[in-house]
């Protein structure tokens, strides 16, 4: 009887054990498949490929972004798509879009994703645009997928001169 009861007993840790190994390794999969989100959406960029930066955003009224360009805020798949396309059509040529100290957690359902994005290109009217764009996006995983639900693009401020400081450095 006392065989049976630690053979019980080995098994339930053995399988509790597997459990969370199992859970570390889908956990490490989240984190490498929101990182495969915000790649994409750098490459998307680079490209000026509008449809594949916004497979990765919710349809309908549930996305929310505060972005660095007025308004406030953008609420729903249309209106931030408009701001995408806004920010594409700011620049000629080609874009330097590049992601510096990504940083993502998981709990598997949610993630959330923090980055500086660097940005530089020539404007429209020929100048140069370069600036660093601090962003943080959370992500729900839905039917398989991760998408970006809110996020959130900001500049540091120089609160001296009210004025945002597009260099910033850490």
């Amino acid at each position: 009887m006392k065989r049976i009861g630690i053979a019980i007993g080995v098994l339930v840790v053995g399988v509790a054990l597997h459990n969370l190994r199992g859970r570390a390794e889908a956990k490490a999969d989240d984190v490498a498949d929101i990182k495969a989100v915000e790649n994409g959406i750098a490459t998307a960029a680079k490209a000026r490929d509008l449809d594949t930066i916004m497979k990765n955003y919710p349809r309908g009224d549930t996305l929310v972004v505060f972005d660095v360009a007025p308004p406030r805020q953008y609420v729903g798949y249309d209106a931030f798509r408009k701001d995408w396309q806004h920010f594409l059509d700011m620049f000629s040529g080609p874009i330097t879009y590049e992601m510096v100290d990504l940083h993502v957690i998981s709990d598997g359902k949610m993630g959330y994703a923090r980055m500086i994005q660097h940005i530089a290109a020539k404007g429209k009217d020929g100048k140069p645009l370069d600036f660093n764009v601090r962003v943080t996006d959370v992500l729900r995983k839905t039917d398989g997928r991760w998408l970006i639900i809110h996020e959130h693009a900001s500049f540091p401020v120089d609160m001296a001169t009210g004025k945002a400081d597009f260099l910033s450095k850490p």
